[in-house]
């Protein structure tokens, strides 16, 4: 059985495809209540409606935001309800692209313990092309920066105990840079950060995924080099 109990599963969403309700799905019939399932919704708009509609009428909760955002946004409020409406509850979150499993998610939700990050970890050999370049470039400036190595800096799949939710909230960014500051201010506040493998699914080479190249690398790397070059307590405060 999948660790359902004290565990919220969070997925942030932009233009859902129909893989987003196939996890939905499969999510309920492997034990997870519906009202542990909680969807963000990054400013869609009506496009989503049918299919968020769809899964609402499941028991979930879904969360829209009237705008886009970005992806650090609609992370941040989802931890935002969990921790006010869950109070003591770890969240595993995940991308509802099809590029994770319920047998990935469990796995990761599996090793969540208080204050350690757990990650789970996509093998380099069966990444598309540009995200294997990516995150070889990234975890090479990350462990230089941190003295910490981290497999896959760029995965989406991650579990966070309840104990971190408050810490979660105020870490900044809007965007996908906001994963990466999570990652520098565990580095910067001494928290573990433990890696579970998962096998995980690219469909059409990836071309579900948001990430915008250029502006959303740069992103992320400004902070990675800022913590690296000047100021490696700057995710402490």
């Amino acid at each position: 059985m999948p660790h359902t109990e004290n565990t919220i599963v969070l997925l942030p969403v932009f233009k859902p495809g129909p893989h987003l309700s196939e996890l939905v799905t499969a999510l309920l019939a492997e034990g997870y209540q519906p009202a542990r399932v909680v969807i963000v919704d990054d400013g869609t708009g009506p496009a989503a409606d049918a299919r968020l509609a769809e899964i609402e009428a499941l028991g979930c909760t879904v969360l829209r935001l009237p705008v886009n955002r970005g992806k650090g946004v609609a992370l941040k409020t989802g931890f935002g309800h969990i921790r006010s409406r869950y109070p003591g509850s770890a969240v595993v979150c995940a991308d509802g692209d099809g590029q994770h499993s319920v047998a990935d998610i469990s796995a990761v939700a599996g090793r969540c313990e208080p204050g350690r990050i757990v990650l789970g970890v996509r093998r380099f050999d069966r990444m598309p092309p540009r995200s294997r370049f990516g995150n070889t470039v990234t975890q090479a400036v990350f462990r230089a920066a941190t003295g910490r190595t981290v497999t896959d800096t760029q995965t989406g799949l991650r579990a966070y105990p309840a104990d971190l939710l408050d810490r979660l909230c105020a870490v900044p960014g809007e965007r996908f840079e906001y994963e990466m500051n999570v990652l520098l201010h565990a580095a910067a506040t001494g928290h573990p950060i433990d890696e579970v493998p998962i096998p995980a699914t690219y469909l059409s080479g990836n071309a579900g995924s948001h990430f915008s190249g250029l502006a959303d690398s740069a992103r992320i790397y400004v902070p990675l080099l800022r913590y690296a070059l000047f100021d490696r307590r700057v995710t402490a405060d």
